[in-house]
């Protein structure tokens, strides 16, 4: 038999041995082939001017994969190599040099990872249609399936894997090249000893390590980049020491309390157990800190998300809106003409926003929202709209007709300052009258901006009470029945030609332009560019460390199956076996995943607090974004602990 011929038995019997490895290894291509496939899209660059840094954010984003994967490939080959070590140096005993068993172990995996490229590249294929769809419905798009592979997505992805290969290869190669034959006959027999051996240092490093998580969960939610930073590293010192300090107690608290060892079938999973979890202390860091970075990465992509389509929901009831403090702005009157010739004026309003008088100089309403709930103050006054405007807005965006009494104001304010206000019904002053609370309307308002209908609120007040109030700004508002393509642009081209001729770097420029179907496409790209990059770290992330978890679970096979024949012979019945092996998986992979979520979990609230007030409401509440994070997780982890159980249950159990 041929170096060449073994190769190849070896890596078919290699893939079938560690099948949750070789399917990973598919996943994570198809998942480089189709963001790729992004990259390299023509079609998805024309869709925005934002989507022109896509290619840049996929590629930073697969940069970390790669890393990520090259690690995955470097473990599982080191621990394949020390699982197959008395193979490889039986080969050298009959006569093959080193560097023959080092090119044909290269050989091997070389071959698993083509093996697993080739149905990675179909299935990226497919997926990245699917990305395609999701990207055109984004932007209202129509979606149309096309068959075909992109020459450059494919020579990047075979880059990518060659890369992954040749760092993960490197260190084995050297090591096969320069063990001898009795090193390698006996490396599968080594076993790692406890990190920490005396009980006083154990307890000592566990509360420093929890110390330490604690105050870095707190640096990192006080919002600092430096204290960020800082926290970011005491987090990674928590778990490395948590898990040393873990894997090192475990045993010598059973060997204090020997009684417990008897209860159940814990003599059994203690004693299964407690060797791996000594020699894995820092594989467990390692994976608990990945679990950690793919529910950050999932949940910051959730809270983007709902950030940006919350945003775009609440300004998205007017078609254009166009805003100046100083009504007279030559750029503002030009844009105004230039709208009026398309747009009808059945379809358009131009009217004042006003405040409060200037006696009055504080913000009565906005200080009572701010002190009963999360609401950024963006003016110092209140704002106030005239009830004939408000009106006739409200016909324009179709919504039905309210009246208001003399000497009464309305609230028209975004639904969750509506439920600060549910006990509101003070009398307030304006324009030199008192004015008694008349009731709260929350329909879209265009509210989320800050220089159109007043920021959140609005009070809606008599003609001649804002009238005789302080001006603050003027604004035209426009809702079309029919989309007007490439209307916009030349409307900004209108307004930046007057601001040309006036030498606008020298100029004070009062002046807001919102257009819906512009808002569309940066929401559109804002999601596509952050969102889709974070979820694809966060799948790789997941894959990465479940994989490890059951490489390491199934390679002990054989010596499960040892154990619970021997169980069998000694009396113990198949349902108490089964309910063992669930002990040890429950314990095994829970583990892990435990830290990460008492980390992750507080930051994510941190970041869902310092998003914009009224953006994380109704289906986005926090919490409802979080439970969505951690069912998104713990599904696809659970795929992979449903693999790993079902396998074992067959092979080990008589």
């Amino acid at each position: 038999m041929t170096l060449s011929s073994l190769s190849m038995r070896n890596a078919k019997r290699q893939a079938r041995d560690y099948l949750v490895y070789f399917v990973t290894m598919v996943m994570t291509a198809a998942l480089m082939y189709s963001f790729n496939g992004l990259v390299f899209s023509q079609e998805m660059l024309n869709l925005g001017k934002m989507m022109e840094v896509l290619p840049m954010v996929v590629t930073m984003a697969s940069i970390v994969v790669v890393c990520i994967i090259a690690w995955l490939v470097q473990y599982t080959t080191n621990f394949m190599l020390s699982r197959r070590s008395r193979e490889l140096g039986t080969y050298i005993l009959i006569g093959l040099e080193n560097k023959q068993v080092a090119k044909m172990f290269f050989r091997e995996n070389l071959i698993v990872g083509g093996a697993a490229l080739v149905p990675g590249l179909l299935l990226g294929n497919l997926l990245y249609q699917g990305l395609r769809a999701l990207v055109l419905s984004l932007f209202g798009k129509p979606f149309s399936f096309t068959l075909g592979f992109s020459p450059k997505a494919l020579a990047l992805t075979l880059c990518y894997f060659l890369l992954i290969y040749l760092m993960a290869q490197r260190k084995s190669r050297k090591r096969i090249r320069s063990m001898k034959i009795y090193d390698l006959i006996y490396f599968e027999r080594k076993n790692e000893e406890a990190v920490i051996q005396k009980s006083s240092n154990r307890k000592k490093l566990s509360v420093v390590s929890i110390v330490l998580g604690v105050i870095g969960t707190l640096l990192i939610m006080a919002g600092d980049l430096t204290l960020g930073l800082i926290g970011a590293g005491l987090i990674i010192a928590f778990l490395y020491g948590f898990f040393a300090s873990f894997a090192s107690s475990v045993p010598a608290y059973f060997e204090k309390h020997s009684e417990k060892k008897y209860q159940g079938q814990t003599l059994i999973v203690f004693r299964s157990l407690s060797a791996k979890l000594a020699a894995m202390g820092v594989v467990m860091a390692t994976i608990a800190l990945l679990f950690t970075a793919t529910q950050i990465s999932e949940g910051a992509g959730l809270i983007f998300r709902a950030m940006f389509e919350n945003r775009y929901e609440q300004n998205s009831c007017f078609d254009l809106m166009i805003s100046s403090g100083t009504p007279q702005e030559e750029a503002m009157a030009k844009g105004v003409e230039f709208a009026k010739e398309r747009i009808s004026e059945e379809y358009s309003r131009e009217y004042n926003i006003y405040f409060r008088e200037e006696t009055q100089n504080t913000d009565v309403i906005g200080s009572y929202i701010a002190k009963k709930g999360d609401y950024y103050r963006y003016y110092k006054m209140d704002t106030l709209m005239k009830f004939s405007d408000y009106a006739a807005l409200r016909k324009l965006l179709g919504y039905s007709e309210v009246t208001l009494e003399p000497g009464k104001y309305l609230i028209h304010c975004q639904p969750y300052i509506a439920r600060i206000l549910k006990d509101w019904s003070q009398t307030v002053e304006a324009g030199g009258s008192r004015l008694e609370f008349g009731g709260i309307y929350t329909e879209r308002f265009a509210q989320y901006l800050w220089c159109v209908n007043g920021h959140g609120y609005i009070m809606i007040v008599p003609d001649e009470i804002a009238e005789a109030s302080v001006f603050s700004h003027r604004v035209y508002a426009a809702k079309t029945p029919e989309p007007m393509d490439g209307f916009y642009g030349e409307l900004k081209e209108q307004i930046s030609a007057v601001l040309r001729a006036k030498d606008y770097e020298d100029h004070n420029v009062d002046l807001f332009l919102y257009s819906r179907a512009e808002d569309e496409k940066e929401t559109a790209s804002e999601i596509a560019t952050i969102v889709f990059p974070l979820y694809y770290l966060a799948l790789t992330l997941t894959m990465t460390a479940a994989t490890i978890l059951t490489i390491q679970q199934l390679s002990e096979t054989d010596r499960y199956r040892r154990q619970f024949n021997l169980l069998q012979k000694l009396g113990m019945d198949r349902k108490d076996m089964e309910k063992a092996l669930r002990k040890q998986f429950a314990f095994f992979y829970t583990l892990p995943a435990l830290p990460s979520l008492l980390i992750s979990i507080p930051f994510l609230l941190n970041m869902c607090g310092a998003a914009d007030s009224g953006s994380l409401v109704g289906a986005s509440h926090p919490l409802i974004l979080l439970g969505i994070t951690f069912a998104l997780f713990f599904f696809i982890y659970a795929i992979y602990i449903f693999m790993a159980y079902s396998t074992m249950k067959r092979n080990v159990l008589p």
